[in-house]
């Protein structure tokens, strides 16, 4: 199955995390894509058969501006061959911030919604007040992932 990994990132985690996920995804013979600088074209050129975003989320809780080219995009031509395609979400924020704690999270788990993108799992929150290591918290829940596309 081939995983198409979209990342927002404003200082490196995300896309660190990302990167990771994309190790972790084809070591289980997965066929993990990520490029952080992705346009549609790129995704669709890809063919994917999965969805996995990991972002973070800046400001009073905007996507990163590497990723909201991609998400514009996307959102104006919603690709129909997307309905249906499993995916899942990874937020990473800062609980200090209340209401916009991975908020960048919530914004591409609406759009894979809008997408008609099957939510697999529920999103990983991962709390910057809490982690210093991300990739290494979020592989409990990659390997729930791992599970839940081979069904």
């Amino acid at each position: 199955m081939k995983v198409a990994i979209l990342s927002g990132s404003v200082y490196g985690t995300a896309e660190e995390v990302a990167r990771h996920a994309t190790d972790i995804l084809n070591a289980a013979g997965f066929e993990a894509w990520h490029n952080p600088r992705a346009t549609l074209a790129d995704v669709q050129a890809f063919a994917p058969e999965a969805f996995l975003a990991v972002t973070s989320t800046t400001g009073m809780g905007e996507l990163p501006d590497n990723l909201q080219p991609l998400y514009s995009t996307i959102r104006d031509q919603l690709p129909a061959a997307w309905r249906g395609l499993p995916g899942a979400v990874i937020g990473l924020g800062d609980a200090s911030y209340g209401d916009t704690f991975c908020a960048g999270g919530e914004q591409m788990r609406e759009l894979f919604a809008e997408l008609g993108v099957r939510e697999v799992l529920p999103m990983l929150r991962l709390d910057a007040s809490e982690s210093v290591t991300p990739e290494t918290d979020a592989e409990p829940w990659l390997a729930e992932l791992v599970t839940a596309l081979r069904v």
